[in-house]
């Protein structure tokens, strides 16, 4: 279930609790009069099934809530209610399949804003991998894709693209192509004192690597593997399954790829440099367009199931 905390214009209570009665899937009703002093208004609350959330959402801003009044939403961990196993029952669908597209937005907004953090768990994943590709230690580079943040950009890249939010796409597009500049010239730098210190070494680069030779020597496994990882990780967002996000990250060498170009750089080995950059591009589309594609077809299903979220008659 989902918890929504409404202010709205006095003028306008009525319409909304008309819009919540007529919602499948609505329960627990309250409406205080005139409680709400800034911004000025009454307050409503309620609970809907996760799976006719977005519907819902969709109702209120129609009605200008979000920009007179406002809506939050929280996820309600346990409600011990027979009308509220009602309203969920009543629902279509399931709650772990529902998609509630303002809290996914919401979730890759955060996740995809350039900030001070990001970019120091982008270095520092590089960093980690830069050591485990130059070791041929296959821990630290799975280590060091558990560490890096590039799935939230991403994410964000997609929805922005699906839901034709230019902002969302364009912010979470800078954040990625600005971490892993910054991942690279950092772990290049990292890279030339580690030789200076006499703990890396052109041989060790140059030697075999049976345990991350595949990071700079891209083949058709590693689009295949980039789609179905970008696949599960939009399933992982959509449904609120978000444990599932850790295997996307162990599973795409995104990282470890970025960190092989930086230390093939900082040696001068351009072919393993151009390999890795051509392993990281092939993950990144591949995450991007299966992420687009399994969008797509969840706002496809969800669509063909919105005339089955009202009730023919309004409760009262």
């Amino acid at each position: 279930m989902l918890h929504l905390r409404l202010i709205t214009p006095t003028e306008r209570t009525e319409a909304v609790t008309e819009v919540i009665q007529a919602t499948v899937g609505t329960t627990h009703l309250v409406v205080l009069p005139g409680a709400a002093r800034d911004p000025r208004g009454d307050l409503v609350l309620c609970d809907v099934a996760r799976e006719a959330g977005d519907q819902l959402l969709h109702e209120l801003r129609q009605l200008g809530i979000d920009q007179d009044g406002s809506i939050a939403v929280e996820n309600v961990d346990l409600s011990l209610s027979k009308r509220a196993e009602e309203a969920e029952r009543e629902a279509p669908g399931e709650p772990a399949d529902a998609v509630v597209w303002e809290q996914l937005a919401e979730a890759t907004h955060e996740e995809s804003t350039l900030t001070i953090t990001y970019a120091a768990f982008m270095i520092l994943a590089t960093m980690i991998a830069a050591c485990g590709v130059v070791l041929d230690n296959a821990v630290l580079i799975v280590g060091a894709m558990a560490v890096g943040p590039e799935f939230g950009p991403l994410a964000g890249v997609c929805t922005g693209l699906v839901q034709r939010r230019r902002g969302l796409a364009g912010r979470s597009l800078a954040a990625l192509l600005i971490g892993f500049a910054a991942a690279i010239a950092a772990t290049t730098v990292f890279s030339l004192v580690m030789d200076a210190l006499g703990l890396f070494g052109q041989h060790m680069l140059d030697n075999e690597r049976p345990n991350t030779s595949f990071i700079w020597q891209p083949d058709p496994f590693s689009f295949v593997v980039a789609v179905l990882a970008g696949t599960a990780g939009m399933l992982s967002l959509t449904s609120a399954k978000a444990g599932a996000l850790v295997g996307v990250a162990i599973s795409v060498t995104t990282v470890p790829a970025a960190a092989n170009a930086a230390v093939a750089l900082s040696y001068g080995e351009y072919a393993q440099m151009w390999g890795s950059a051509a392993q990281l591009l092939v993950n990144l589309g591949g995450i991007v367009l299966a992420g687009v594609v399994t969008l797509i077809a969840w706002k496809a299903l969800w669509n063909t199931q919105r005339g089955r979220w009202k009730r023919s008659l309004p409760r009262r």
